[in-house]
């Protein structure tokens, strides 16, 4: 994954923010909509792409367009800055394959030792009982 060229994919539009402001917040557009095209991405080869839509489905539009909003800063600029950060963190953390499982066995000596556990557990259990009048 090469982070320049997806950087460069990348789309921003400007829309106005809501929340605290005042006068400024009526002015200017300072909220920024990050999206990226998945499918139509040269940055990324076809096996990244299928990993990326399979884990970030829920995200995805239906055309495979991701969108991500940012507007904590007043300055678009800023914005813009931490829409870029999330949106390359969330690819890296998307892109990491999980290692396969190996399923293991348990060690003969832990099998022996958890079968004389439960002996002695279930010796204890009879001896509370009482005896049997025959």
């Amino acid at each position: 994954m090469n982070s320049e060229e997806i950087v460069k994919e990348l789309y921003f539009k400007a829309i106005k923010s809501s929340g605290a402001g005042g006068q400024h917040v009526n002015k200017t557009s300072s909220k920024i909509e990050l999206t990226f095209d998945l499918n139509t991405s040269n940055a990324l080869s076809d096996i990244e792409k299928q990993l990326l839509s399979q884990k970030l489905s829920s995200r995805l539009t239906k055309e495979n367009i991701l969108i991500l909003a940012c507007d904590e800063s007043r300055s678009q600029h800023r914005n813009k800055e931490v829409a870029i950060k999330r949106f390359l963190e969330l690819l890296k953390t998307n892109l990491i394959r999980p290692k396969k499982r190996r399923p293991t066995k348990p060690s003969k000596s832990s099998v022996r030792k958890n079968t004389e556990k439960k002996k002695r557990a279930s010796l204890k259990k009879t001896l509370r009982k009482k005896p049997k009048l025959d």
